[in-house]
């Protein structure tokens, strides 16, 4: 291209070709949305939106679907995952970047980093043959036999103590969320200027001090990204759930017994549906994750604008 051809437009083909990429992008989340709310209807239509979101029974001989069960367990699982993994993953961070150096900082990062790229189906291979029998016999037996001598009343709150179910599936999901947690953090604590540690070093402060009153507070907007970066990912996680948590959509749900997410219930039922309106009950859904999804990102954006507003007046 001739360089006076390309002064001339060599800018406005490059702005156009980035908002063509752009609305791409955001046509496709469109398409999601309007592919998801059609093929929902007929579920809507037959239980009513807010029937099908708090009805507890789901019953494909019959006809019956309630989204309330998968719904819980969605809810449970990733909660009570982000609570388990949150300080796993910032004391790691913290490690990386205030206490490890040189070489020994390089793997510890690259290990986390390579802990997020494991597919999840490994992670259910690894939750199946390697943390299911722990569970079984260090935790869920032990529990369950001090529970049936001790405190009869909590074994209906425990469930069958076989391993797979409730508990181990969130174990696993903790630990596969702790390395999007920790990334994020990690990032956010090293962008924490120096100056501010040796102005609090110079003051007299010990490390503990230095880390919870400046570098925290400092980059406390960056660890709360990873966490809801954590939170979007244990919403959608499918293979490693469905390999662990046992896929029961009856309620009640117990501590060790089995269980369904959203994502696990469409996994193993999407290929055997056969009636259209457990197709689109299983789209519904669907539907219903990605508003969760949606309004998770929308509060959390609003909480963080909160965040850079009071570090703003500070």
């Amino acid at each position: 291209m001739p360089n006076w051809l390309y002064r001339r437009l060599g800018d406005r083909l490059f702005a156009l070709l980035i908002v063509i990429l752009a609305s791409g992008v955001i046509l496709a989340a469109l398409l999601v949305f309007w592919v998801l709310y059609r093929g929902s209807q007929e579920a809507f239509a037959t239980f009513g939106f807010w029937g099908f979101l708090t009805g507890s029974r789901w019953d494909a001989v019959r006809g019956m679907f309630g989204a309330w069960p998968p719904l819980l367990g969605t809810l449970i699982t990733s909660a009570t995952a982000l609570v388990l993994a949150f300080f796993p993953a910032l004391a790691t961070a913290l490690f990386v970047v205030e206490f490890s150096g040189g070489r020994l900082r390089e793997v510890v990062a690259y290990l986390i980093d390579l802990l997020a790229a494991l597919p999840s189906v490994v992670y259910g291979l690894w939750g199946i043959f390697v943390l299911v029998p722990v569970v079984r016999a260090y935790v869920e037996l032990p529990l369950f036999a001090w529970a049936a001598a001790h405190a009869p009343g909590l074994l209906p709150l425990l469930g069958p103590p076989t391993g797979i179910g409730l508990f181990s599936a969130i174990l696993v999901l903790a630990l596969m969320i702790v390395p999007y947690a920790s990334a994020l953090a990690r990032d956010a604590l090293a962008l924490v200027p120096q100056s501010q540690r040796e102005a609090m070093y110079a003051l007299g402060a010990t490390r503990w001090e230095v880390i919870r009153r400046v570098v925290i507070p400092y980059a406390r907007a960056g660890i709360f990204s990873g966490v809801v970066l954590a939170l979007a990912r244990a919403l959608g996680e499918t293979m490693a759930v469905t390999m662990l948590i046992g896929n029961s959509v009856n309620l009640p749900y117990t501590l060790f017994g089995p269980a369904a997410t959203m994502a696990s219930l469409i996994a193993n039922e999407f290929t055997e549906a056969e009636q259209d309106l457990h197709l689109s009950a299983l789209i519904a859904v669907g539907f219903v994750l990605l508003l969760i999804a949606l309004l998770t990102n929308l509060a959390a954006t609003w909480v963080l604008r909160r965040m850079s507003h009071g570090e703003g007046r500070k």
